[in-house]
C-alpha cells in the first residue's frame, strides 16, 4: 500500500478520535515549511497521544482520588498534567527518583510503594509515549523514526492495560480503580479500557506507516498482554 494512501488512512483514524471541526481552518505555521506530509502526521499522532493520556491521569485520580494524598504537599491533578505533559518535558521526579517510561511502571505496581501510585503509572505512561518518539515533540525533515519502538510501546500499553485491572497488594486488594459498576444497571463503565484502547490504534498504526515509509519490516513480537515483562524503548 502507498505511503500516502498510510497517511490518509492515519488522518482518517485520527480524525475519527478527535471528532469533526468544521468550520475550523488551521493557521499557517512557518515552521512547517520544514516539515513533510509524514512529519505532520506524526505531529497529529503525538497530540492525540497526549491527549488520551491526559484524560487518562484525570480519570485515575477521580477513581482513586486517594493517592493524590500520598503526594508532596499541594500537588492538584492540575499540578500533575503541568508536571507531566509540559514543554520541555521533565523526565526526573524526586519523589519517584531516576524511574520513568518503563522503568516507571514497575514502580507503580511493587505492593510496598508507599508513593501516588497513579502520578507513578502516568510518569510511566507518558514516558513510554514520549521515548517512542525520541523524547521529541515534534518532527521535521530529516529527524528520523524508529518503527519498532513505536511497535513495542503499544504491546506495553496491552499489558498495563491488564495489569491495572489485575495488580493486587499483599492482602489482595486491587492496587488500582480502573473500572466503575453503574449500580442501577449492573453494567461496567469501560472508559479506562477505551483509552488505553485507543491509544494502542495509533502507535500500532503509526508503526505501520514508519515502516511503509522506510520501507524497513516490522518485528512483530509474541508479547502476552498478560506479559509483567515490558518490551525496550
Amino acid at each position: 500500500m502507498y505511503i500516502g494512501l498510510r497517511i490518509i488512512i492515519a488522518c482518517l483514524l485520527i480524525s475519527s478520535l478527535t471528532g469533526c471541526q468544521q468550520g475550523k481552518v488551521r493557521p499557517f505555521d512557518v515552521k512547517n515549511i520544514a516539515k513533510s506530509d509524514i512529519d505532520m502526521v506524526t505531529d497529529a499522532h503525538i497530540q492525540e497521544l497526549n491527549k488520551l493520556a491526559r484524560r487518562l491521569l484525570i480519570k485515575l485520580y477521580k477513581l482513586n482520588p486517594a493517592e493524590l494524598s500520598k503526594a508532596p504537599q499541594g500537588m492538584t491533578v492540575k499540578t500533575r498534567l503541568v508536571q507531566l505533559f509540559s514543554m520541555p518535558r521533565t523526565v526526573r521526579f524526586a519523589e519517584l527518583g531516576d524511574p520513568y517510561g518503563t522503568t516507571a511502571i514497575p514502580v507503580a505496581f511493587d505492593p510496598e510503594f508507599k508513593g501516588d501510585r497513579v502520578f507513578a503509572l502516568m510518569a510511566g505512561i507518558a514516558g513510554m509515549i514520549h521515548g517512542s518518539y525520541n523524547y521529541q515533540d515534534e518532527f521535521f525533515m530529516l529527524d528520523e523514526i524508529d518503527q519498532q519502538k513505536i511497535y513495542h510501546c503499544a504491546r506495553n500499553l496491552e499489558s498495563i492495560a491488564w495489569q491495572l485491572s489485575q495488580g493486587r497488594g499483599s492482602r489482595g486488594e486491587l492496587l488500582f480503580v480502573s473500572n466503575t459498576i453503574d449500580e442501577s444497571t449492573g453494567e461496567t463503565n469501560l472508559s479506562t479500557e477505551r483509552l488505553f484502547g485507543k491509544m494502542i490504534s495509533l502507535q500500532d498504526m503509526m508503526a505501520r506507516i514508519i515502516s511503509d515509509q522506510n520501507n524497513r519490516t516490522l518485528n512483530k513480537v509474541l508479547h502476552g498482554v498478560a506479559s509483567t515483562t515490558l518490551l525496550p524503548i
